[in-house]
């Protein structure tokens, strides 16, 4: 069982960051909406509170993350130009704009995930700061739950969209190569002969 180093990053970046970040909406939606909703029963414990600032700045860690690894890691990977002649496998944006049929998974897509994805990591930093800064306070500030709780839902749809491109993305054109990382061997087989190993 083998994986490239790119393949690695891919993986990093979506399915670490970027899943994970997805996984923690559930939760912060639903403890930011127990915790600032005016005249609420609930009293949260000052340990509580505690946890969920610590649960936000690592949604926000994972944010960054996400978008980070995409931006300075995986994405120079995707957009390198291919030089005359070469397979256009190697080059997922060359391989995408080269038709008509896929070129719209690089103009819709990939822009959406270069730009309007920065929207996850802003919105939850700004979520978090205000809740640092406010905590039980914010209740008493109607305009500025409803404008945290509406960050924290533009942030989600820009990750599940983002997210949902760059899965399709991977389908189409994935950035491969790199270093091959032998992870385990496996049985030995009559087609393993034959077999041509990962390209670097």
């Amino acid at each position: 069982m083998e994986i490239t180093t790119r393949d690695l990053w891919t993986v990093v970046h979506g399915m670490g960051f970027g899943a994970l970040f997805m996984f923690a909406f559930s939760g912060a939606l639903a403890e930011l909406y127990r915790m600032t909703t005016p005249g609420a029963g609930y009293q949260p414990s000052p340990r509580e509170q505690v946890l969920f600032r610590f649960y936000l700045g690592a949604m926000v860690a994972l944010a960054w993350g996400a978008v980070l690894s995409g931006a300075y890691v995986v994405y120079p990977w995707y957009r390198a130009a291919p030089p005359a002649g070469a397979d256009l496998a190697d080059y997922p944006k060359a391989l995408l704009v080269s038709t008509r049929r896929t070129s719209a998974w690089h103009t819709v897509g990939m822009e959406w995930k270069e730009h309007v994805a920065w929207l996850a990591p802003i919105g939850m930093s700004m979520v978090a700061f205000v809740f640092l800064r406010y905590g039980r306070a914010m209740s008493r500030f109607p305009e500025l739950r409803l404008a945290a709780l509406g960050f924290v839902l533009t942030a989600l749809v820009a990750t599940g969209v983002a997210g949902g491109f760059g899965a399709l993305l991977n389908k189409y054109a994935p950035v491969r190569g790199g270093t091959v990382i032998h992870l385990v061997d496996g049985e030995r087989g009559k087609a393993d002969d034959a077999a041509p190993p990962l390209r670097p």
